[in-house]
């Protein structure tokens, strides 16, 4: 999604200068996210200087959070990531996409399911949170079933805060659009992806984590707090697999993709 939009690190005093507007513009701001992309791969030392900018120009700042790839994850100490906890800084998003390794490579993610793991504990040791995606149709019919089950290993692993997921769609003008063309990539059904999504939930071991597939993407909406509500949502979609004719897909139109 960043193909066209190139990366850079913006020097310190030009992001002081917009948290000194957004002071004025929005002092009342409680939550703030660091973007683009992988912002986690800037150094420690000025992502604590803004994390303290920001302490200092919103007085009911309670949570800082911020993209983190596995890449980013690794790169960054247990210390420097403790040090930025304590500014704040308390929540990562990490796509996890898949834990099945053969759907990892095929994502070109750049980490195999194991490593995964190691990184995203690191991020616990440091006392952060994380919120985690998983890419429902990463691996096409072919995986589904590795996909699903190998995914929720690695969630298990990381019992994260948050866990979503998401859909791949293929759209014009990309690499897996080209795969689904020349009939090397079949696309899962709506419900196919509930029978993934199934798979998924029902091998989840989580302690405390709350679940949303509420991202336009998804073609049903789901919600709850594992494991307290996992067999409600377990039932409904035994129900919608029984019942396709009845299930409350979304309209294509309004997964805006």
């Amino acid at each position: 999604m960043y193909r066209d939009k190139p990366f850079r690190i913006r020097p310190l005093e030009q992001l002081r200068a917009e948290i000194a507007w957004a002071k004025e513009a929005v002092p009342w701001t409680q939550k703030v996210f660091l973007a683009d992309g992988d912002a986690l791969v800037a150094k420690a030392s000025l992502l604590e200087d803004v994390c303290e900018a920001l302490n200092d120009a919103f007085p009911k700042l309670r949570r800082i959070s911020i993209y983190a790839s596995p890449q980013a994850l690794a790169l960054r100490t247990v210390e420097e990531m403790t040090r930025l906890q304590k500014k704040g800084l308390t929540l990562c998003y990490l796509g996890i996409e898949s834990g099945d390794d053969k759907t990892l490579s095929k994502l070109q993610k750049g980490v195999d399911g194991n490593e995964m793991i190691r990184v995203a504990l690191k991020a616990h040791e440091a006392g952060m949170k994380l919120s985690t995606m998983i890419l429902l149709n990463a691996g096409g019919r072919e995986l589904s079933q590795q996909h699903a089950l190998g995914s929720a290993r690695v969630v298990n692993a990381i019992q994260p805060r948050f866990v979503s997921t998401l859909v791949v769609t293929p759209v014009p003008e990309t690499p897996l659009w080209d795969e689904l063309q020349a009939g090397d990539f079949e696309e899962l059904s709506p419900v196919e992806l509930a029978a993934e999504l199934r798979e998924f939930i029902k091998a989840l071991e989580l302690k405390g984590s709350i679940f949303r597939s509420n991202h336009a993407s998804n073609w049903l909406t789901l919600a709850g707090t594992l494991p307290k509500d996992q067999s409600a949502m377990l039932r409904a979609l035994n129900e919608v697999l029984a019942h396709p004719e009845n299930a409350a897909f979304r309209p294509a139109w309004l997964r805006g993709l």
